[in-house]
């Protein structure tokens, strides 16, 4: 009997682990890069716009080679913009001075996005809605909404805010986010975890706008007033998007914990001193059971076996919550440092740990990492570890087929000249269907073919062509295949095989 559960125990621990190290297919892989306070772009403000775009390669470059498939760009911080907008003024964190334009000129935005597709990139622009000010002292440029319309703004602590209460506000966020949707080919809407702002000791000053516009609400059920008015904003920001681009994304990274038991018997089992619903007044949740959001994005920034809030418990608690949408989880690099005074921290072992447990997670697709600066210093191993390992290859971003389920036409043809290879592709005017980019398959002749096996994808392109470099001292025969991607990330059916030595 001993024997017995001995040999169940290794078959269990083998195909524990084979699952852990399998690459996935599909998986979502992205960095936050941050520019409020010039965390991690530009790295100072004031550069010149060579200096700028010169970062912005460097970044792409470094996060290409660890494999992500996606940038989180924060392009709006505290109602000002890193684009050009009759709306808002340029950012300060650009040149140093509220409303001063690159020089010479470039839009960063467009810039953003093209070099993340050139990389076979998804470019995700990440907006705070209601922060106008990190400091009431900070000078904003003359134009800003906050001079414009002076009763829209409150003053909380040593910030200043949008009054979420007010439906002008929220017509002047959707307003911002159409802007941005019908003039750039964004791939995603993306919002972070600053809805109503993390509470202080003082109440937030939103009595006016309760009583102007308080729907019915008695005073004792403010709280569900301000979820309303957060509510009622996500359905717009969804509606407007989806009506003028119905390929673009609206995703919500928000911060770790829903609710927690004590507080609701539906919440997760810990200890958070704030959370989304209670005190940011987001009730995410409801928002992706209703569609209202095509992906959460939890930000769960502690270690596994964390006594209050365990990244496994609530990685665990989330995958519960997807309602067949998307589902990724957020992870806290910035945290990793050798003089930590929490041991998981001190080593690389536990960001890789956390991965491979979500992989066992079907409901979860994927990751994102806090924030980009951290991979630019020596987080001992944890980059090799990506690089070498986990993201060795490539991975297609998941599709979502409550968007889009259908799939592209396949390649018409593929021609292969030496190292060479390239293809045609069918015409459409249907732009979610559109080739979007391009998987290349590289499978070496005498070995299975498994299309589903990520480890065949040997790059993901934006160009209808492709030059391999020689792998092996000793030339061997590889099967080449390509499919087509589109706006979605809809796979095609496979091309035909060419072959070539490698």
């Amino acid at each position: 009997m001993k024997k017995n559960f001995l040999s169940l125990l290794l078959i269990f621990n083998v195909f524990f682990l084979s699952a852990q190290t399998k690459s996935p297919k599909h998986e979502f892989r992205a960095v936050w890069v941050a520019t409020v306070a010039n965390i991690d772009w530009p790295s100072k403000p004031g550069l010149s716009s060579k200096e700028q775009k010169k970062e912005i390669t460097a970044i792409l470059d470094l996060h290409q080679t660890l494999g992500m498939n996606t940038i989180i760009l924060q392009i709006r911080p505290a109602a000002d913009a890193f684009y050009p907008s009759e709306l808002e003024p340029w950012s300060r964190y650009l040149s140093g001075t509220p409303g001063k334009a690159p020089d010479p000129f470039y839009d960063p935005l467009e810039f953003w996005i093209e070099e993340c597709h050139k990389r076979g990139m998804e470019l995700h622009a990440w907006l705070n809605p209601f922060r106008v000010a990190q400091n009431v002292n900070e000078p904003l440029a003359g134009n800003h909404i906050a001079f414009q319309h002076p009763g829209w703004i409150l003053k909380y602590g040593e910030r200043l805010y949008f009054d979420p209460g007010l439906p002008e506000t929220r017509e002047f966020v959707v307003k911002v986010v159409k802007d941005i949707v019908m003039r750039y080919d964004v791939d995603a809407i993306h919002f972070d975890d600053y809805f109503y702002p993390y509470p202080l000791q003082e109440s937030f000053p939103d009595s006016v706008s309760f009583s102007l516009f308080n729907r019915g609400f008695f005073i004792e059920n403010k709280a569900d007033w301000r979820r309303e008015n957060v509510d009622i904003l996500i359905k717009m920001l969804n509606d407007t998007i989806k009506s003028i681009k119905p390929w673009v994304k609206f995703g919500i990274s928000p911060f770790g914990v829903w609710r927690n038991i004590a507080d609701d018997p539906a919440g997760s089992n810990t200890k958070a001193g704030a959370t989304n619903y209670d005190h940011l007044y987001a009730d995410v949740i409801k928002w992706q059971k209703k569609g209202w959001i095509d992906y959460l994005l939890p930000q769960l920034y502690w270690q596994i076996g964390h006594p209050l809030v365990d990244f496994e418990l609530l990685s665990n608690w989330w995958k519960n919550h997807s309602y067949k949408r998307g589902m990724y989880i957020g992870h806290a690099p910035y945290k990793m440092d050798k003089s930590s005074s929490i041991k998981e921290w001190t080593t690389s072992a536990e960001i890789p740990k956390q991965i491979k447990l979500l992989r066992l997670i079907p409901e979860i697709e994927g990751s994102a990492f806090f924030s980009s600066k951290h991979f630019k210093r020596d987080l001992f191993g944890f980059k090799d570890s990506l690089k070498m390992n986990l993201y060795q290859n490539p991975a297609i971003i998941p599709s979502m087929n409550w968007l889009d389920g259908i799939p592209p036409q396949s390649l018409q043809k593929i021609k292969k000249s030496g190292k060479k290879v390239k293809w045609g592709i069918a015409e459409t005017e249907l732009e979610m269907d559109k080739p979007n980019q391009f998987v290349i398959y590289l499978n070496e002749v005498g070995t299975q073919f498994d299309p589903e096996n990520g480890k065949l994808i040997h790059k993901i392109i934006s160009n209808k062509k492709f030059k391999f470099v020689k792998i092996n001292k000793k030339k061997r025969k590889y099967e080449v295949r390509v499919s087509v991607l589109d706006r979605l990330n809809n796979e095609s059916e496979l091309s035909k095989p060419v072959f070539i030595k490698l």
